[in-house]
């Protein structure tokens, strides 16, 4: 055997072994599997982790924006007209984030901690001065206690006059400061001098500067990678009695900050938020990128704030069978201690017309309103977020109270805010470095499948030189001219008209010139 033709075995056979492991390695997603399971090892609540310090204290600043409605006809609303807002915003704050006491618990498979939040306003980045910019809105105090005397003639009566005697209306005219961080309400002073137990300062964010929602409780995720980030339990609750079912009171899924590694299209992300005293869930919307990293993008579809008659599950959000209202807003007054507080997002956007259509000077918009998440599939890791939701104030007409009784009911907006977040430069090289590591293992099948194809591709052409080669010689043993035209300058021809006869060899036949034979 030649060494062209050893060559031609040797590649032939390492050609077929790289392309058969190479597409039975990729058809098992082998390496798949090798990084994936990695992937779930290194994505845990433990100290050490690849990502406990970040889950920690995240590093991507994160930014609170708040938006206040004008209300430009109090006066005119009162008598029954329709009211008119002017938005004014933002008024931006740096959010700083971090979990407190934290710590193992439940022999090491789950994490308690705190969530606390401060903020410091960003004057750059917001239309004015907080503490001079007014705002006339919802005197959110006034309606509190309101609806919380409903009912009782007596105690109507006795705070209608209250009222009347501190000028405290249906409306009142505050600074941002004040709105947001709060301010003493000379009304709630009055009501806390028969009830102690009253607040006497309100304010949007009170209290909720350098403070936290509470003891979460959260799985690791070293036993199952999809509890990675859950909630067990909140101030020790594994469920909420705000709401009148099961489904209704339920905490499931994440507090927003944590998602599972290798994300799915078709499932749904939960997240609990205790300022909607509820979970809600999001669905994916399309694919995104964001500074080069893929994600995708998951938004609360309009199903989460439907009415009872569109989605049957939300009928345990109804306050009571009759305080039960339309599509997009969500009535969370168990837990606002009974004031008349109204969720929704932005501008009633997903929301009934109804809603939009009762105030002049609304405007939804998917692109400005619209609440998502971006998450990377393959870590779960939040690239870009808005967490947009409002504050209303259901107004309506109450028995005792005669400043109500021309109202009509409505909805009626105050603020609200946008709560984003983006990866930073640096979080997002690291991002992209791991996903391209990973990306590498996972294909590395088809790195070999390649080298496969091009090694089958130098078989077939030392092949085909081999049967050329062959040819070219079986054609010399024979004795076939490779060439043959009129303008060959030799031809084969007897060197005289009789072939002479070697003793030793025989008959032989000599070249020579055409010229000569013709001659």
């Amino acid at each position: 055997m030649t060494r062209r033709s050893c060559t031609i075995y040797v590649v032939g056979i390492t050609c077929a072994v790289l392309l058969a492991v190479g597409i039975g390695l990729f058809a098992g997603q082998v390496f798949r599997t090798l990084m994936n399971n990695r992937l779930k090892k290194e994505i845990v609540l433990v100290e050490g982790s690849r990502v406990f310090d970040s889950w920690k204290k995240p590093p991507p600043p994160v930014y609170m924006q708040f938006f206040f409605f004008n209300v430009t006809n109090p006066d005119e609303f009162i008598a029954g007209g329709k009211p008119e807002v002017k938005q004014i915003g933002p008024y931006t704050y740096r959010e700083y984030r971090y979990k407190d006491n934290v710590s193992m618990v439940a022999n090491g498979k789950m994490v308690s901690a705190y969530n606390t939040k401060s903020f410091v306003f960003l004057r750059e980045k917001s239309v004015g001065d907080p503490a001079e910019d007014n705002i006339t809105t919802v005197n959110i105090p006034a309606w509190a206690v309101m609806n919380n005397v409903k009912g009782s003639f007596f105690k109507s009566s006795m705070v209608s006059i209250w009222m009347n005697s501190l000028k405290s209306g249906l409306f009142t005219t505050r600074t941002v400061d004040e709105l947001l961080w709060g301010y003493e309400d000379r009304l709630l002073v009055r009501v806390a001098g028969t009830k102690p137990e009253v607040e006497t300062v309100f304010g949007l964010m009170y209290k909720k500067n350098g403070s936290n929602d509470g003891e979460f409780i959260y799985h690791t995720g070293e036993q199952n990678y999809m509890d990675y980030g859950r909630i067990e339990t909140w101030k020790g609750q594994r469920e909420l009695t705000f709401w009148s079912s099961n489904y209704s009171n339920s905490i499931v899924g994440s507090d927003g900050s944590a998602f599972h590694p290798l994300l799915d299209k078709d499932e749904r992300i939960y997240i609990f938020t205790p300022d909607l005293c509820r979970t809600i869930y999001m669905e994916f919307e399309k694919d995104v990128e964001v500074k080069g990293i893929p994600a995708y993008r998951f938004t609360p579809p309009r199903s989460v704030l439907a009415s009872k008659e569109e989605n049957p599950d939300n009928e345990g959000f109804c306050v009571t069978p009759k305080e039960c209202l339309g599509t997009g807003v969500l009535k969370v007054s168990p837990c606002r201690k009974g004031a008349p507080v109204v969720a929704s997002f932005p501008h009633f956007y997903l929301a009934d017309g109804k809603y939009v259509a009762a105030i002049k000077g609304l405007s939804p918009e998917r692109t400005h309103h619209q609440t998502f998440l971006d998450l990377n599939p393959t870590t779960g890791v939040i690239v870009r977020a808005h967490k947009r939701a409002q504050v209303n104030i259901l107004m309506q007409r109450i028995t005792g109270f005669p400043s109500t009784r021309f109202l009509n009911e409505t909805v009626f907006p105050v603020m609200f805010l946008n709560e984003s977040v983006e990866i930073d430069d640096a979080s997002a090289e690291k991002l992209k470095k791991l996903l391209l590591i990973s990306n590498l293992v996972s294909n590395f099948p088809l790195v070999i499948v390649g080298l496969g194809v091009i090694l089958l591709l130098v078989f077939v052409i030392l092949l085909c030189q081999a049967r050329k080669q062959k040819f070219v010689m079986l054609l010399y043993v024979l004795n076939v001219p490779l060439q043959s035209s009129a303008e060959d300058d030799t031809a084969y021809s007897p060197v005289n008209d009789k072939e002479k006869e070697d003793p030793q060899n025989g008959t032989y036949i000599g070249l020579t010139p055409k010229a000569d034979v013709e001659a």
